[in-house]
C-alpha cells in the first residue's frame, strides 16, 4: 500500500508541472507581443542541432506523464498522434493529459508496484512498476520539462525558478501552531 499511495502523489505533480509548461507558453506569447515577433518561432527551437525542439519537448512531456499514470496502473492512455503544430493546439495537449491524470484515484494504483511495466522500445524487457515510475518515468517527464523551459529562456522568455516550480501550498506558521 505505501508504494501504491506513493505512486500515486506522483501524478498530481505530474498534472502541476503541465499546467507550469502551459503558463510559460503563455508568457512566451506575452513575450513575443512586448518584443514585436510571432511566438510560434519558438516551435521550432531547439538547445542543441541533435535535440527536440520544443514542439517534441512539450509532446514528449506530455506523453512521459500520461504513460507513467497509465503503465504504472496497468490501464490504457489515450492516444496522441504528435500533430500539433500551433501554440494552442499543444496547449490542448497540454489540457488533455492533464484532464486524463485527473481521473487516477489512489485504488488505480494498490498492488500495481509489483505490476510488470513491458516498455515497447525495449523489446523483451520488463520493469516492476514502481521502479519504471521512479527510475524511468518521472526523470524522463522532468528532462522534457526542464528542456522546454531552457529553450524559452534561452530565447528570452521571462520565465525564472518560481514559474518553473509554480504555486506551493503554503500555510500561516502561527496559525499551524
Amino acid at each position: 500500500m505505501q508504494h501504491a499511495m506513493s505512486m500515486f502523489r506522483s501524478i498530481p505533480q505530474l498534472a502541476k508541472m503541465l499546467n507550469n509548461l502551459s503558463a510559460w507558453l503563455d508568457k512566451a506569447v506575452a513575450d513575443g507581443e512586448a518584443r514585436g515577433y510571432d511566438p510560434a518561432v519558438l516551435l521550432n527551437s531547439r538547445l542543441a542541432p541533435n535535440q527536440y525542439p520544443l514542439t517534441r519537448q512539450i509532446q514528449a512531456a506530455c506523453d512521459a506523464a500520461k504513460f507513467a499514470a497509465a503503465r504504472a496502473s496497468g490501464k490504457q492512455p489515450p492516444a496522441h498522434p504528435d500533430t500539433e503544430t500551433t501554440l494552442d493546439e499543444l496547449r490542448t495537449r497540454l489540457r488533455s493529459v492533464v484532464e486524463y491524470l485527473g481521473t487516477f484515484k489512489p485504488e488505480d494504483f494498490e498492488g500495481a508496484e509489483d505490476n510488470t511495466v513491458v516498455l515497447p522500445f525495449l523489446p523483451g524487457k520488463g520493469i516492476k512498476a514502481h521502479e519504471y515510475l521512479t527510475a524511468m518515468a518521472v526523470p524522463n517527464f522532468y528532462f522534457h520539462c526542464v528542456t522546454a523551459y531552457a529553450i524559452l529562456r534561452h530565447n528570452g522568455v521571462d520565465v525564472g525558478k518560481r514559474d518553473y516550480i509554480g504555486s506551493l501550498e503554503l500555510f500561516d506558521l502561527e496559525a499551524a501552531n
